[in-house]
């Protein structure tokens, strides 16, 4: 009976950590962005959600590391990124004028960001060509 238990437990413990393992695998990012430079960078994005671009932020990426911004299969073929370093500075900048929050934000909508409280920023916009992964690397200084 002690065998029978400690095996059942042996089984159990597999399938638990298969199913988790398995979950780490079908959660794997879709849009991620790595950082190239040797500074740390401040990260905002921009993309269609329900027809209206959504600008979202910030994510902070280290030194020569990657972060997953997007977790669910791309259904836009444009993303707009800014990029900022530890002062401010643009390190990727675009002709997309859209918002942004100076802390964590989500702002809906591009018009009249000084109206409704937040700053505006120009975005870089990243064509995905239709794929559902992307990755984007950031290098230093890139504007258009």
């Amino acid at each position: 009976m002690k065998f029978w238990n400690q095996c059942c437990f042996a089984i159990t413990t597999i399938v638990v950590l298969a199913g988790y393992f398995g979950s780490l695998n079908a959660a794997r990012a879709e849009f991620t962005v790595c950082n190239q430079t040797l500074d740390v960078v401040n990260l905002s994005i921009g993309q269609d959600v329900d027809e209206i671009i959504q600008t979202e932020g910030w994510w902070t990426i280290g030194a020569n590391r990657c972060v997953d911004v997007i977790r669910e299969e791309l259904n836009s073929r444009y993303i707009y990124i800014y990029a900022t370093d530890v002062f401010g500075q643009p390190v990727l900048e675009g002709d997309a004028d859209m918002c942004i929050g100076t802390k964590r934000f989500v702002i809906r909508g591009t018009e009249q960001c000084w109206q409704r409280g937040h700053k505006v920023a120009r975005y870089l916009e990243v064509d995905t060509q239709d794929t559902v992964r992307w990755t984007l690397f950031v290098k230093e200084r890139q504007f258009k």
